[in-house]
């Protein structure tokens, strides 16, 4: 299940390479863009930081600032799958947590699946289909969470960074709907 994210990856790295030679529709990109963005979505440091750590974003299109945020998505969600794992394995947590990072197990390899399929609709240009997409994610990661007792474990904390880069990456696919109206 690793490799899906992987491949998430390798395919975010490879459209956003690609897609520089494409010219925006709209008129602003790169950190004018960028600015735009995290300041009409809330958590504005993350935002600028995660989508402005990606030397491509220099001269990017709103597509292209989606790939970098998906990219991002893909990989801490991989991160939290992998603690998931281990944790799962801990032979001292009661039967009780064990199931429930078993059932958040599930419901993050369901996060990577429907992050893959929000960039196949970003790149299909169907920015609808986008949105379902990404709101599925972040249903699915509430659920990790619910599943897991009390808010303290370390899963509930990494999950707060998932559910902000899917947040970005809901108002990136908006602007792209206005743009595209």
């Amino acid at each position: 299940m690793e490799s899906k994210a992987k491949y998430v990856l390798a395919t975010c790295m490879l459209v956003v390479s690609g897609m520089a030679y494409q010219s925006g529709a709209q008129e602003e990109s790169g950190m004018a863009l960028i600015q735009k963005i995290c300041q009409e979505r809330g958590n504005n440091e993350l935002c600028v930081d995660v989508l402005s750590a990606d030397p491509r974003s220099k001269n990017a299109t709103l597509v292209e600032l989606a790939m970098i945020v998906l990219k991002a998505a893909a990989k801490n969600a991989s991160g939290i799958l992998t603690e998931c794992k281990t944790m799962i394995d801990n032979p001292d947590l009661e039967p009780k947590i064990q199931q429930g990072l078993a059932d958040c197990k599930e419901n993050l390899l369901d996060a990577e699946s429907q992050i893959q399929d929000a960039v196949a609709s970003i790149l299909s240009n169907d920015k609808r289909d986008a949105q379902l997409w990404l709101k599925a994610a972040l249903a699915a990661i509430d659920t990790c969470d619910d599943s897991i007792p009390g808010d303290d474990d370390i899963l509930s904390k990494r999950s707060v960074t998932f559910r902000q880069l899917c947040n970005i990456a809901v108002a990136i696919n908006k602007a792209m709907l206005l743009a595209k109206s």
